[in-house]
């Protein structure tokens, strides 16, 4: 037996590495390696930042209407191109007191995609947003939680932060109930719920099971006595990565 027989099963597994090195941090929400990212705020104040991705849709006055009835002030990450194509929505957010953040003009995945293409999906929402709404983001989050090389540049540029979560609803998939469940396994001070009042570039998307899980999470939220605040608020007392 050749003495190089070890050679390609030791290039196999370390292929195996690498690429599981490369999903970690692309896809695990606390790695900052693509690019600095935030899970959480502050533990030491008792509130909780629930946000909302791939709006605005016809749905989102829906949510709007609940999230008023609690006082619950949010976080929506908007896609430019529902943006522009739902104006008088997406400055409903804003007046209602919530926060828009920039979740890139076309939700397309970042990943295997060049810097350049990167920094024009972060750059025409952020045109989006601030030509209709008024405000420039300062908050980023990248479809389906997907980081890629360049866009930790791109964010610098554009000054914006990365903001993942530490609790997911995966409301796109789930009822209600698994929705509200998985939620109450995260409650704890500093936490950042991730949930959609869109369902990517879909019009008219069924958000049914994302409301009435809001439906149900709030009222107990506010019994445990959390405050329900933006992203931006609960990190003013916190601006390290993943706190």
């Amino acid at each position: 037996m050749s003495a190089g027989w070890w050679i390609p099963d030791l290039l196999t597994g370390g292929a195996a590495v690498a690429a599981a090195g490369l999903f970690y941090a692309v896809r695990y929400p606390g790695a900052s390696w693509l690019a600095p990212s935030i899970t959480s705020g502050s533990k030491r104040r008792k509130a909780i930042a629930i946000t909302f991705d791939d709006g605005p849709s016809e749905s989102t006055p829906d949510l709007l209407q609940l999230l008023e009835a609690h006082q619950a002030r949010c976080t929506f990450f908007q896609c430019g191109y529902h943006v522009e194509r739902l104006p008088d929505i997406a400055k409903q957010v804003l007046a209602a007191g919530h926060e828009i953040g920039n979740h890139t003009y076309s939700h397309a995945a970042l990943y295997f995609r060049p810097a350049q293409f990167i920094a024009d999906e972060i750059y025409l929402a952020q045109e989006a947003i601030s030509r209709v709404c008024g405000v420039v983001p300062k908050f980023f989050r990248p479809p389906y939680g997907a980081r890629w090389f360049g866009l930790r540049r791109a964010l610098t540029h554009f000054e914006l932060k990365c903001v993942m979560w530490s609790g997911l609803g995966l409301d796109w998939k789930l009822n209600a109930e698994g929705i509200y469940q998985r939620l109450r396994k995260c409650i704890r001070p500093g936490a950042i719920f991730c949930l959609h009042d869109g369902r990517e570039l879909a019009e008219r998307p069924d958000i049914r099971p994302t409301i009435e899980a809001v439906r149900r999470l709030l009222p107990e939220l506010r019994e445990q006595g959390f405050e329900l605040i933006p992203v931006s608020d609960l990190l003013c007392q916190t601006t390290s990565p993943s706190a």
